[in-house]
């Protein structure tokens, strides 16, 4: 966000009408290029982005700018290029790309992917800001790039991979990469952070058939688990632990028992249990005590 603080302090002249950079009008080549740079994609459709968008943007003074077209002002533009990968999406391409959506998401994801709103993608082409509020006719450019603009250097490897070959393992991977993401970010965004690595572990579990009939069990619970993991993140531990309790893990237990000893031990974490967190604690690596302490931390 250093950046964006630098880019504030500079406004004023720099508001002019000089011609804006354009915009992708290819979404694979902006994921592509999302991907490299490692940054999120900014999609509107063709036809939504050819009225004025006014935005508002915050100085460092606390004093807020009008703007009267995003498109139109080359401030806003180099803002939005510093942050995203913008593209416009042409409506030609809307029967191919609604039929995966309607078969696989939520109505309130449909209707994002509908509106005319900005969609913010990771570089596979899912949405993050599904339940994004922010008012159109008031739309403050500086809060949604502090929110959204996000650097994805974190999950670089696993988008990679996914990218290149997209089975069970790559997508229980990212799921589980997104969630672990969501420890290192502001409060505000982990829920939305988390719905997106549902996206991934619904995937992973629609995938179930590529993995042996003999190991299926074992990566049925490694799911059921991972889903568990994510209620860590928005720090509901004693609903990780009770359904611990319920779950009939020894089936598959020496293959998820890394995954049960974490969970364990950072829900006794977060729920500030010494005396039951030091039975877990001798269980994990190190890597995964990092990892566990990275989560009690981020929800104290």
């Amino acid at each position: 966000m250093k950046k964006l603080i630098l880019y504030l302090l500079m406004l004023g002249p720099v508001l002019g009408f000089c011609q804006p950079r354009e915009w992708y009008t290819s979404l694979e080549a902006a994921k592509g290029l999302a991907l490299v740079q490692n940054k999120m994609v900014l999609m509107m459709w063709e036809e939504s982005a050819s009225f004025p968008f006014p935005v508002v943007i915050n100085t460092s003074e606390g004093k807020s700018i009008y703007i009267d077209d995003l498109f139109q002002n080359e401030f806003v533009s180099n803002l939005i290029w510093e942050y995203f990968i913008p593209v416009k999406v042409s409506e030609s391409f809307y029967a191919d790309m609604i039929e995966p959506v309607e078969a696989h998401q939520n109505q309130r994801y449909i209707d994002k992917f509908n509106d005319d709103s900005m969609k913010v993608l990771d570089a596979n082409g899912n949405i993050l800001n599904v339940y994004d509020t922010n008012d159109y006719y008031n739309f403050n450019m500086s809060k949604f790039i502090q929110k959204y603009g996000l650097n994805t250097s974190f999950l670089k490897g696993e988008l990679l991979n996914y990218s290149k070959v997209n089975d069970y393992y790559s997508s229980y991977r990212l799921a589980d990469k997104y969630i672990e993401f969501a420890s290192y970010i502001s409060e505000d965004l982990r829920k939305e952070i988390i719905e997106l690595s549902t996206i991934y572990l619904e995937e992973a579990q629609r995938r179930l058939d590529e993995v042996s009939a003999e190991n299926k069990p074992s990566y049925l619970l490694q799911l059921e688990l991972l889903e568990l993991k994510q209620s860590l993140i928005l720090n509901k531990p004693r609903r990780v632990l009770r359904l611990l309790k319920k779950m009939d893990t020894d089936q598959g237990k020496d293959f998820n028992q890394s995954l049960i000893d974490f969970l364990n031990y950072t829900a006794y974490g977060l729920l500030k249990d010494e005396d039951n967190a030091s039975v877990w604690r001798s269980k994990l690596s190190l890597v995964n005590l990092k990892k566990a302490n990275q989560i009690i931390n981020s929800n104290l």
